[in-house]
């Protein structure tokens, strides 16, 4: 007799599946040499990239505080030369846009190992709970950090309308 999916074995045979699925699911290690051995060390460290608070890999980590006056932004962007940041003010979207090019060229008689060191594109839009004033935003890069210093707009005069 073949179980039904909508019997309680069906049911179980379903919950079953889905455990299964979820406990093969393996953790995350650019540094791995030996993914057979890795494998086994890895059940002691946590899985990446599960928590809601931590970013995915290739995104831009950014603190933001505020004070009444403005926002000061901080993003990590390591490794990467200030003229390749580009940052965008729209309203109170901030968007952060940065290039890292490694030099892939090998001399002769040289060869590579390993390459782990990042080459690509990385961005970070979001939006802040008040317009930016950007003709008095500044930023400065430093030791691997972009802070931005965004000043916030005046909120424009409330117009009242007569009822008539």
């Amino acid at each position: 007799m073949q179980a039904d999916r909508e019997t309680p074995t069906g049911d179980l045979f379903s919950r079953v599946l889905k455990e299964t699925a979820m406990s093969n699911l393996t953790r995350f290690d650019p540094f791995s040499i030996d993914p057979v051995s890795d494998m086994f060390q890895g059940l002691l460290r946590p899985l990446r990239g599960l928590s809601p608070d931590e970013p995915p890999l290739g995104h831009v980590r950014i603190d933001v505080s505020e004070t009444d006056a403005a926002y000061e932004v901080k993003a990590e962007l390591p490794g990467i030369d200030k003229k390749d940041i580009d940052v965008k003010l729209d309203r109170n979207t901030v968007s952060i846009h940065a290039k890292s090019e490694r030099n892939k060229e090998e001399k002769e008689g040289e060869r590579v190992i390993r390459r782990e060191r990042y080459s690509g594109e990385v961005s970070r839009t979001f939006s802040l709970g008040s317009e930016i004033d950007d003709a008095g935003a500044s930023a400065q890069y430093r030791d691997g950090i972009l802070t931005l210093t965004l000043p916030k707009k005046a909120p424009a005069d409330q117009k009242r309308l007569h009822i008539s």
